[in-house]
């Protein structure tokens, strides 16, 4: 818990605890200490020393930094810290020179459940129960953090890291924790990660280290956080750029150190470059041949009939113009009639059909759609919005082979229909009853037929990343346990395929969806292993595979994947995931198959 203080009109912050008899005056290095944990916590400190570098004036985490402007010369202690003042705002300004005493504290950023015992946060260490005095004006430089100053390895690989000494020339998150409050710049910074609803963005310290073509960081391996990431928030009233990846901030961004749940380290600046556009379009793929089945997967993001038409018009021209219209499409995150509102309504039609609807008045196909409602707060995502998997298809294109038996229980599986592979139900679900899918979606397979040959589609939302820990915490390396329950889903789509497999060794089945997953994550490598399932995106350069961009690594969520008996044309289509204007926080993709 915090504790806040009263502020008076002198500009001096009285503590509400009584002072200690002996409080020790210190330095601010000596109360950062060379840890993360400070060798103080808990004691009250007086006669600390400094210049005010940031003042955070709004919300209820206020306060001011600031910083000693004699330096001890240990690169592994940091001469900033924050002063907590609760919702009162500091009547400080940067410049003034103060010394402050108070109570020295770790404070746990902590996510609902979580406590400071528990969390995989980082702690910010600071000043509580403070009060302070003006003692007039000084300054302290930027320290600049340019390319090479991060290190490249990202964290020591030891556990719980909050009480080893910092190797801030070793480790990124050691170099970030020993300038935990300290005033940096980064000058002429590339934007990696779009500007959110939150007016925060991420920039990068190394243009170079995995830069795909669009400007943007992609995260290739657990091995590689690129360490240059750096989250950006302003402490300005004004204006804040509405970036895009591969933008630039031109000139100077500057400000202090803190560290959040939301993201870890964070520049909170005084000073902003100046904002300069990148060009980055929006792209738009081919249309297929009259020989070719396009098959698309796009997760549509909690798709509701209560969102805005724009929301609508904009994932409908998405799909018209610059995915060409596929024949069919695989959704997620379609939502239920009544949305988030949790009333046991679980179907979709007026869902859809506003979505087809706003697809034909956009120029597309008049799509149909097929989907099997799930049971009430099953399937995991929003609670009440029972999102689900499901298919569109254009009926001049491709047909759709209804065959009943499907509902959210009965499993779906391939079977031999005279000379062809077909299914036992279509749609039809895998294997719902498994513990795979707790609280998350189930696999919807479809059988269609374009051509006269037989193609079964598997449409997928794997479940979500919550849960797991950070890469920018305390516990390295993080644990992912998420990733379990995804490997066992993967087990499940891939037992699928085999059977279908087994019958006909030229099956012609397409896997694809947001399996919540990296290309070299476990879960999609048990669906690629043995060759059975063609990872289509291989066919790219590894930085150019992405789909979603978070905390400003560029990263494949979203997979398409075929049997080796169908050629593919690919393309993954960015629309969204680099734009701080999106209809979806995913990019579509789009394969075009030649069938025979």
């Amino acid at each position: 818990m915090r504790v806040t203080s009263l502020l008076v009109a002198t500009g001096v912050l009285l503590s509400l605890a009584p002072a200690a008899a002996a409080e020790p005056v210190v330095r601010i290095h000596d109360i950062q200490g060379t840890a993360r944990v400070s060798p103080l916590d808990g004691q009250r400190v007086t006669g600390v020393a400094g210049v005010v570098t940031g003042v955070r004036g709004y919300g209820s985490v206020r306060g001011f930094w600031f910083q000693d402007p004699e330096p001890d010369g240990d690169p592994r202690t940091s001469e900033g810290l924050f002063v907590f003042t609760g919702k009162q705002t500091p009547a400080v300004a940067v410049g003034d020179a103060v010394v402050v005493g108070g109570k020295v504290t770790e404070y746990y950023p902590t996510a609902s459940g979580e406590t400071p015992e528990t969390t995989a946060n980082q702690s910010v260490t600071e000043l509580v129960e403070a009060s302070w005095q003006l003692t007039g004006r000084g300054e302290v430089p930027a320290e600049v953090v340019g390319p090479d100053a991060v290190p490249g390895e990202f964290a020591p690989l030891e556990g719980n890291i909050d009480k080893r000494e910092l190797e801030p020339q070793r480790y990124a998150l050691d170099y970030y924790e020993s300038r935990e409050g300290m005033l940096l710049r980064v000058d002429d910074a590339r934007v990696v990660g779009p500007t959110d609803s939150y007016r925060a963005l991420w920039i990068t310290s190394k243009p170079e280290h995995n830069a795909n073509g669009r400007g943007g960081t992609t995260y290739t391996d657990y091995a590689d956080a690129n360490a240059g990431r750096l989250k950006v928030e302003s402490l300005a009233d004004g204006p804040f750029p509405a970036a895009n990846v591969g933008d630039s901030l031109r000139g100077s961004t500057e400000g202090p150190l803190d560290y959040s749940r939301f993201g870890g380290y964070v520049l909170e600046a005084t000073g902003l470059g100046e904002h300069r556009p990148g060009g980055l379009r929006p792209e738009t793929t081919r249309p297929q041949r009259d020989d070719e089945l396009a098959i698309a997967t796009y997760n549509v993001e909690n798709l509701a009939p209560d969102n805005d038409q724009a929301k609508f018009d904009r994932l409908a021209q998405g799909v018209v113009e610059h995915l060409a219209a596929p024949d069919v499409l695989a959704l997620e995150e379609v939502q239920d009639n009544s949305g988030p509102n949790d009333n046991g309504v679980v179907a979709a039609d007026e869902t859809l059909r506003r979505f087809t609807d706003a697809i034909a008045a956009a120029g597309g196909p008049r799509y149909l759609w097929r989907q099997i409602d799930p049971q009430n707060n099953a399937d995991g995502g929003q609670p009440g919005g029972n999102i689900r998997v499901a298919f569109l298809y254009n009926p001049a294109r491709v047909s759709f082979v209804d065959r009943p038996g499907g509902d959210a229980t009965t499993p779906v599986h391939p079977v031999e229909r005279g000379n062809r592979l077909g299914l036992s139900a279509s749609p039809g679900r895998i294997d719902p009853a498994s513990d795979a899918w707790t609280a998350s979606r189930k696999p919807l397979a479809g059988e269609f037929v374009f051509r006269g040959r037989t193609v079964l589609v598997v449409a997928n939302h794997f479940n979500s990343k919550g849960g797991d820990q950070p890469l920018h915490g305390r516990l390295q390396p993080p644990e992912r346990v998420s990733e379990l329950q995804r490997e066992k889903q993967a087990q499940a789509v891939r037992g699928f395929v085999d059977e279908a497999l087994a019958i006909d060794d030229q099956a012609r089945v397409v896997v694809l969806g947001d399996l919540n997953d990296y290309g070299f994550a476990p879960a999609v490598q048990r669906l690629t292993e043995g060759g059975a399932l063609v990872p289509l995106a291989g066919a790219l350069p590894p930085l150019e595979r992405y789909s979603y961009v978070y905390e400003g690594n560029s990263q494949q969520l979203d997979h398409i994947l075929a049997t080796p008996s169908l050629r593919a044309d690919y393309d993954l289509v960015h629309i969204n995931a680099e734009f701080a204007d999106q209809a979806s926080d995913h990019d579509p993709q789009i394969a075009r198959f030649t069938v025979r």
